[in-house]
């Protein structure tokens, strides 16, 4: 009988636990109307978006640094105009006043934005991270975070993800298939998952 698979982290005896309120910063990731009525609408977006509003109570009532990641494509572009009406983030996940907001223009929320410089600046090491597409900016950037070595948390249920096609245009991956698979990815090597805001609630060392 093949024995049930272990991910990266389980064979290396790393901690499962997720990153503590008190040591974290909260990094929410292209929370914009281009997933919710542009574009790219991404599968059961309004469940995630109510999710990461419980992340975000949940962050600013224990006073976890707060950063909220926007993308900016080129103006006129089909996606994230940065003058168009669906690059504004959602209006249940506006930053209060003292939230930075960080602008980017690649997956990677770290390049070339001075993330990495302003969580520094908080003396925090480790991260929870939630946002849109699971697979894609939310993806690119925990990974980036490994490699300048900060421990992560991500959120599944406060992500989503949408459909895409299959390499060779033969059929179609659905959204939650997509979704799944970059979470356990994720979990592998580069974070712990937990399903929702809840699994945080008492995460404080």
């Amino acid at each position: 009988m093949t024995p049930f698979p272990k991910t990266l982290l389980q064979i290396a005896g790393a901690p499962l636990t997720p990153s503590p309120l008190d040591r974290s910063a909260l990094i929410l990731i292209d929370h914009q109307l281009e997933y919710v009525t542009g574009a790219l609408p991404l599968s059961g977006i309004e469940a995630a978006i109510a999710e990461a509003a419980k992340l975000l109570n949940l962050a600013r009532s224990h006073h976890v640094p707060v950063f909220h990641i926007v993308h900016h494509g080129r103006p006129g572009a089909a996606a994230f105009d940065p003058q168009g009406a669906y690059a504004a983030i959602m209006p249940e996940l506006l930053p209060a006043d003292g939230e930075e907001v960080v602008i980017k223009s690649l997956p990677n929320s770290f390049a070339g934005t001075d993330l990495h410089r302003l969580v520094q600046e908080t003396g925090r090491k480790e991260l929870i991270i939630a946002g849109f597409a699971t697979h894609m900016c939310v993806s690119a950037t925990t990974r980036a975070a490994l490699d300048l070595g900060y421990r992560s948390t991500v959120v599944a249920e406060a992500t989503a993800s949408r459909s895409l096609p299959s390499c060779d245009g033969s059929n179609v991956i659905p959204a939650e298939t997509v979704h799944q698979t970059a979470l356990a990815e994720l979990a592998d090597r580069f974070a712990v998952v937990v399903p929702d805001t809840a699994a945080l609630s008492s995460s404080v060392a």
